[in-house]
């Protein structure tokens, strides 16, 4: 259940027995030309809310700003500082803990807050912990199947392909044409180089990747896909939640 559309008095009630609860991490950014901007969001709020769902858990507001100043020649695009990101998470960690909530867990669907998270953690002694969607191993074996040396690192069809599952499918011929057209495929060392979106200036980043892709061929997409993607990611957060309860309550 969404935390926001619950009373106080049921939230008491509900941590009587003691539980954690789930959040979502993502961004508002550019996803090349047929991605929507908040995929990185739909995508870690998604699993989430079924992760929530299933662990009969509460799933707190999701954070979508994020740090992403490297795609800020993209309209539509919105960073905030890594410094800024850091601070609304920990507050909110620290706002969910007082309330009685043991621990927060982390969806996380955007590159470049995996380094803040892990910085934030530090401070909470196990009772924040993250993965983010694609951590999996059944999860990586599906992308690596349905999409190989295509997934790329931006723009993926898989992210994509969560987002088409039940949001809004850009049809644009021209821009449908763009996407399309195969970006160029990257080495394993430049992917080891920017993991973590480590791209670079705004400038850099869209002179060397004008269309937003990073490698992935977007076009590839398909909703039946991603609902593969969600379903095992899903379970791979359910194993871990089993697990922190184990430890923790």
């Amino acid at each position: 259940m969404r935390l926001e559309q619950t009373g106080w008095m049921e939230v008491g009630d509900k941590l009587k027995n003691p539980q954690g609860i789930i959040m979502a991490t993502g961004s508002t950014e550019q996803h090349g030309p047929i991605g929507l901007i908040g995929t990185d969001t739909i995508c870690s709020e998604t699993i989430a809310s079924d992760v929530a769902s299933k662990a009969n858990m509460y799933l707190a507001p999701s954070i979508g700003f994020a740090p992403a100043e490297f795609n800020m020649k993209f309209p539509g695009t919105i960073s905030i500082s890594a410094q800024t990101f850091k601070s609304l998470l920990r507050e909110v960690t620290s706002s969910l803990l007082k309330h009685g909530f043991k621990y927060v867990l982390i969806v996380n669907g955007h590159g470049a807050n995996i380094d803040p998270i892990k910085d934030v953690m530090i401070d909470f002694n196990n009772k924040l912990f993250f993965k983010s969607w694609w951590d999996f191993p059944t999860v990586d074996n599906i992308r690596n199947k349905e999409f190989g040396d295509w997934e790329g690192m931006h723009a993926t069809p898989s992210e994509i392909s969560i987002t088409q599952i039940n949001h809004r499918v850009i049809e644009n011929t021209k821009f449908k044409k763009i996407a399309e057209n195969p970006p160029q495929k990257l080495t394993k060392d430049f992917i080891i180089a920017h993991s973590g979106d480590k791209h670079g200036t705004a400038e850099e980043h869209h002179r060397a990747f004008p269309d937003g892709r990073v490698g992935s061929h977007s076009a590839m997409a398909n909703p039946e896909i991603g609902k593969k993607i969600v379903n095992a990611s899903v379970e791979g957060f359910l194993e871990e939640i089993e697990r922190l309860n184990s430890t923790l309550l």
